[in-house]
């Protein structure tokens, strides 16, 4: 199975080989079926496959051997992941000693985790949830990446680099993957939608606890607080990126990014598979 229009460098741009993957974590082997067409997968709509295969993807890297965390939590899809370490890459390419701040890190830790594995990146990671914390710091000590990543956590929930950011730092590049709903009500009913369109009686085929879904006012709230922040802290980072998953979103961060005196703001497109999202950069 082919992911559509990712990196060249993603090493999944050429689809899933099964048969490897299963070898690299056998609990993914009872989950693999062949569908209709003759197509070897699995069942998209179960959490626990969804969740058996991104770890075998993981797996696939050789500095990343553990990665266990609550069901309840979010489990991200590893190539579209990935790809944005691989843009971040790109956006880079001519740094040294490069140090990345993830906003939102969540239980998995999965871009600190990819950053490692992929470039040997180092990583200083948040979270306002101290369980979600203490989950990524067992997967950071588990693969021995605890020389490489530092976690914060961060006490007000209002607040995205304020209260995090030492007067010290200096980064590379800031990183984000915001909520996109703008409550628990508004996150149950896309839960609902996504349920009635894959036909079953399917959970979020993704988890997900409360501050990795929603955000007050949602993804465009987020995004601005995050802009105006790092207009306070412009010169700790030479780069502030971010995902979008809502197009129109874009346009006034761009806005307002040029009144807050940015003097670069570039929009990076992504695609896996049907799904198109964004990373938006901005710096001062």
């Amino acid at each position: 199975m082919k992911e559509k229009g990712l990196h060249p460098k993603n090493k999944f741009n050429k689809g899933y080989n099964f048969d490897e993957l299963t070898v690299i974590n056998p609990a993914l082997k009872e989950f693999v079926v062949k569908n209709e067409f003759g197509t070897v997968t699995i069942d998209f709509s179960n959490p626990i496959a969804v969740k058996e295969l991104n770890k075998s993807l993981l797996f696939s890297f050789d500095k990343i051997s553990k990665w266990d965390f609550p069901d309840e939590n979010l489990c991200p899809p590893i190539p579209g992941r990935l790809d944005y370490i691989h843009h971040l890459a790109d956006l880079l390419s001519s740094e040294e000693n490069i140090k990345i701040l993830d906003i939102g890190t969540g239980a998995t830790g999965i871009y600190p985790l990819l950053g490692v594995a992929a470039y040997n990146w180092n990583f200083v990671a948040t979270d306002i949830d101290l369980d979600s914390l203490d989950t990524a710091q067992d997967i950071i000590d588990d693969n021995n990446f605890t020389d490489k990543v530092a976690l914060r956590q961060q006490l007000n929930e209002q607040q995205i680099l304020k209260g995090i950011l030492k007067e010290d730092d200096s980064f590379s590049a800031v990183m984000c993957n915001p909520p996109f709903y703008k409550s628990a009500e508004e996150a149950q009913g896309a839960n609902s939608r996504k349920t009635r369109n894959l036909g079953n009686n399917a959970v979020r085929n993704f988890a997900g606890n409360n501050n990795e879904l929603w955000y007050i006012g949602g993804e465009k709230a987020f995004l601005h607080n995050y802009l105006y922040e790092s207009s306070l802290f412009k010169k700790t980072s030479k780069w502030f990126t971010s995902l979008v998953s809502k197009k129109e979103n874009v346009q006034s961060l761009e806005k307002s990014s040029k009144k807050l005196g940015a003097i670069e703001f570039k929009i990076i497109p992504m695609h896996q598979g049907n799904k198109v999202t964004r990373i938006v950069t901005w710096r001062f």
